[in-house]
């Protein structure tokens, strides 16, 4: 066994990822791999893991390989598995254009949460890269009140399900929300069973608003793509604007501490989410580090 594993860097709207090339599953990343790989001080440090691994080769994956060819392994930086990571698709994106697996155009992609279809768009200029789209699928809006709370201030929260779950909550301050080092509690205690991601969202202009998020399994993000169309489709319900309703497309900027993200609700309920993917290091992980994590 080699003692150097491949891995890269990368980012999206500063929701960053460690990537690591698994073509044919051969790597027991575990818990306490990831975790390692994950942490900012002893290990490479990231919101999470981008295991890039072909479909064919991962059993939660053979049965979408006819459809595409990679499947995104993603894990959180606790380790835990997620359905699914918006931002994370995109970087993976940018990885298999980066690795010269893919070009410009279309392309589907793999995850627990499905086939996600992606498009990458031509570089503008000399030297830059274009922006990614992907296909979020559809929101669900499942019904019962929700209500977070932080110290004293508590709001009611819609209750979004893009794959994975979120709680979004309207304030007049994103500082209102707190350092996020916790999760934030949310109430009734059975709502969530498996936890939530959980965003708060503040106006900034017609069709444009802010966030923070706490994701469950990473706590404050920088931004998490699946909670930006979660906010676009509560603030879209809560604006009195629904696609499926009204025949027309509902688009809105969501801005987040690292940067921007466009969301568009089309009216046969899909959602696509563009925003930028950027790889900035690659390197090796020593094996034997690695293996010593976990004792």
């Amino acid at each position: 066994m080699s003692t150097r594993i491949a891995f890269l860097k990368g980012h999206g709207t500063e929701n960053d990822f460690v990537i690591v090339p698994d073509p044919e599953n051969a790597l027991d990343l575990s818990p306490a791999a990831v975790a390692a790989l994950c942490d900012r001080r002893a290990g490479i440090g990231g919101d999470g893991v981008l295991h890039v691994v072909r479909s064919a080769a991962h059993p939660e994956a053979r049965d979408m390989a006819g459809e595409a060819e990679w499947f995104m392994d993603y894990r959180n930086s606790d380790g835990s598995i997620a359905e699914m990571c918006g931002n994370g698709v995109r970087v993976f994106a940018r990885y298999l254009q980066h690795a010269g697996h893919v070009g410009e155009g279309d392309l589907a992609i793999a995850t627990r949460g499905g086939v996600k279809r992606v498009h990458i768009d031509k570089a503008a200029s000399l030297g830059t890269q274009g922006d990614i789209t992907v296909g979020m699928g559809r929101a669900s809006l499942p019904e019962g009140e929700v209500t977070v709370t932080v110290g004293e201030r508590s709001w009611p929260a819609r209750n979004v399900n893009m794959g994975n779950p979120h709680a979004v909550a309207f304030v007049a301050d994103l500082d209102h929300a707190g350092n996020l080092y916790g999760a934030p509690p949310v109430s009734p205690a059975g709502a969530y069973p498996d936890g939530v991601n959980v965003e708060f969202v503040a106006d900034r202009a017609p069709r444009h608003v802010a966030m923070r998020v706490h994701e469950r399994g990473s706590g404050e993000t920088r931004s998490c793509g699946t909670g930006a169309c979660a906010v676009a489709v509560a603030t879209a319900r809560r604006d009195g604007a629904d696609p499926a309703v009204t025949g027309l497309p509902a688009t809105y900027i969501v801005d987040v501490p690292g940067g921007r993200l466009v969301i568009t609700e089309r009216p046969d309920g899909e959602i696509e989410m563009t925003g930028p993917a950027v790889i900035v290091a690659e390197g090796e992980i020593d094996a034997v580090w690695l293996a010593n994590q976990l004792g």
